[in-house]
């Protein structure tokens, strides 16, 4: 076990599967006490029973559901805001539906779960936001990526407006945006455009390493951004996306 988060309590939405997956597990590593929360309580399962690591069913479309859990954590250091859904088309494809569905989730549960978490950062004297924004539109266009990038640009403005409002506060807030990354929700992507070896392709073509990012990659750079190695940083956006975006 490493000590780099030693002390910190940290909170983490959709832990049951992916990078939320990958980074609880990270975190508990490094000696911090990790609260894993997600919508699917059946995905939590594989965290139960990690030293340190206590799971909850929190729905983050709940903003009462955001309260309580942070009513049970009492203040934490880390805020790690991993939900999230990809949307797949253009402008002309989107819904009303899909489009309030993905604001909902991908956006404002950060500005309720920041809301609920905050305060008690607040009176500690400091703390670490990290949100989960993409290389996607935010950094660079992409295609068949309408509702989704638009989401994950917001996340940036988000991010940054924490920032610079608690900045003398002793609060970070930083944003990551991966490339693609295989996880549950890619193999999710990849299916519904058929499977098979072009649909795959489809993704891995935009990778110029030739390859999909790990979980575990991303999750080492939310551990960077949540410990004290990152105390001069905050406001910014972390590329980690396999040179898509060069």
């Amino acid at each position: 076990m490493e000590m780099r988060l030693k002390g910190k309590t940290c909170v983490v939405t959709a832990a049951g599967q992916g990078i939320g997956a990958a980074t609880a597990r990270t975190f508990a590593r490094e000696s911090a006490r990790v609260w894993a929360t997600d919508v699917d309580a059946g995905k939590l399962d594989a965290l139960k029973g990690i030293e340190s690591i206590v799971t909850r069913r929190v729905d983050v479309l709940d903003k009462a559901a955001i309260g309580q859990l942070a009513s049970e954590t009492g203040a934490v250091d880390v805020l790690f805001n991993c939900a999230g859904f990809v949307h797949h088309g253009t402008v002309l494809d989107a819904t009303d539906e899909q489009w309030q569905f993905a604001f909902n989730l991908n956006v404002r549960s950060m500005f309720w779960t920041i809301q609920a978490f905050l305060p008690g950062m607040l009176e500690k004297g400091g703390g670490s936001i990290v949100n989960m924004s993409s290389a996607a539109s935010s950094v660079k266009g992409a295609a068949l990526r309408f509702i989704y990038g638009t989401t994950k640009a917001a996340v940036v403005g988000l991010t940054k407006s924490v920032a610079v409002d608690y900045v003398s506060k002793g609060i970070r807030c930083n944003a990551i945006c991966p490339g693609t990354v295989q996880t549950p929700s890619l193999d999710e992507r990849i299916s519904a455009l058929g499977g098979g070896a072009d649909a795959k392709q489809f993704f891995l073509q935009r990778q110029p390493t030739g390859r999909f990012g790990a979980a575990e990659e991303i999750a080492a750079l939310a551990t960077y951004l949540a410990s004290d190695e990152s105390a001069f940083t905050t406001g910014t956006v972390n590329v980690i996306d396999g040179g898509w975006s060069v």
